[in-house]
């Protein structure tokens, strides 16, 4: 296992669309587990295989005291309501802004077997479900701010998305 380095925002790979799964074989395996230990070591709850320049269809997120989720070929089947939430990204550190997100979703994929899963989450885990899968369609979280303006910069902060 390894931790990968993560993209700036401005790296042109960030805004690309990410490729489906195909197989998930011992290199997908291998990938969860250098972004688990990659988004540990940087201090946030969720990571995008495209944010360490990998252009697949996967996620990992972990909130504080739940298990872990690793996602692939996820997609959001149902959104309601929305929240405003004040958002960083491990691409962008140092910075936060407040985006609107949904409230509630629901998403499905295959977890790290290839079995077929589905999540039904609120709250962090509906803003974070949201926040990785716009990363694998090449959206930042600062693509949803009214204006740049709007962008804050934070000092010694944890728990990025």
């Amino acid at each position: 296992m390894a931790v990968l380095p993560i993209l700036p925002a401005n790296d042109p790979i960030l805004r690309q669309r990410s490729k489906r799964v195909r197989n998930i074989d011992s290199s997908i395996e291998r990938l969860i587990d250098d972004m688990f230990d990659t988004m540990h070591e940087t201090g946030g709850v969720g990571l995008a295989a495209p944010q360490v320049g990998v252009l697949l269809r996967v996620i990992i997120i972990e909130l504080p005291g739940d298990d872990p989720i690793a996602l692939i070929n996820p997609e959001i089947i149902k959104r309601s309501g929305e929240q405003e939430v004040r958002e960083g990204c491990l691409c962008l550190p140092g910075y936060r802004g407040k985006v609107k997100r949904p409230l509630k979703v629901t998403a499905k994929g295959k977890d790290r077997n290839g079995k077929d899963t589905r999540i039904k989450a609120a709250g962090l885990l509906a803003e974070a479900l949201d926040h990785e899968i716009d990363h694998l369609n090449g959206i930042l979280y600062i693509d949803h701010l009214e204006s740049m303006e709007k962008l804050e910069r934070i000092e010694g902060e944890e728990g990025l998305i």
